[in-house]
């Protein structure tokens, strides 16, 4: 908070000087000069209140580069990643996120039902984002991409999310036979090969560069969303109409 004061009082003072002791110009000169300041006291305040609405203990410039990441748009490309929905639907949203994370497993069930209301709205894009303290969830990520070599990985995603507390080479042959796959060739590829491990890998480095910070992150038409849930889609929805 005394971070937050000082840049405030510092930007106060700053005008106020400004203002206390005009040079002769012209108009012209002083209107740009004012709309200048308006510009950098606007910007001020979008800082202060990223910082406030974040309780973020950082520099001034790196919360002005995470409102600027937070604001882009990023080219994500899609490669073979699970896809889901509507392949031109005008809403895409890509998810990074993982097996392990309790966050992870209870947005799954929302997802399921929103695509379903919405199959030709959406489309939902997978990334692999397993996260170096979740110990098992490069394996579960290994098991959901040998149930995608037989079509069902999103069948599998669904089933297995809610078995982030055990994840093991038993749960995920279990849920193979739930949801009917060939359990014999499921075995053989379920292992977490070197071509597997480049997927995830692949994922990864991706997420990183466009300013993942967590599971699960949400990116909609290459804009990271921080405030995903029912009211934002219900929005993008409506605003659709």
């Amino acid at each position: 908070m005394n971070k937050i004061l000082s840049l405030s009082l510092l930007m106060l003072a700053f005008v106020s000087c400004n203002a206390a002791k005009p040079a002769p110009q012209s108009t012209e000169a002083l209107q740009k000069k004012s709309d200048s300041l308006a510009t950098e006291l606007a910007d001020v305040k979008q800082v202060l209140g990223y910082i406030i609405e974040k309780g973020m203990g950082t520099s001034y410039e790196q919360v002005k580069q995470e409102i600027e990441n937070s604001n882009k748009v990023w080219d994500i490309p899609l490669e073979d990643s699970p896809v889901l929905g509507n392949p031109k639907a005008p809403i895409v949203i890509v998810e990074f996120t993982e097996f392990q994370c309790p966050y992870c497993s209870r947005i799954t069930p929302y997802l399921d039902s929103l695509m379903r209301t919405y199959p030709d709205k959406i489309k939902l894009v997978y990334k692999h984002f397993p996260l170096s303290f979740h110990t098992n969830a490069p394996a579960a990520a290994a098991a959901a991409l040998a149930a995608k070599e037989q079509g069902k990985f999103w069948e599998y995603r669904w089933a297995l999310a809610p078995n982030y507390q055990s994840l093991n080479d038993s749960t995920f042959i279990a849920v193979a036979q739930k949801i009917g796959l060939n359990v014999e060739k499921f075995k053989k590829d379920m292992v977490l090969d070197s071509a597997k491990q480049a997927i995830l890998d692949r994922d990864t480095q991706l997420g990183v560069k466009v300013g993942v910070q967590g599971t699960p992150n949400f990116y909609i038409n290459g804009k990271r969303q921080d405030r995903f849930g029912p009211a934002l889609i219900d929005q993008l929805i409506k605003d659709l109409k």
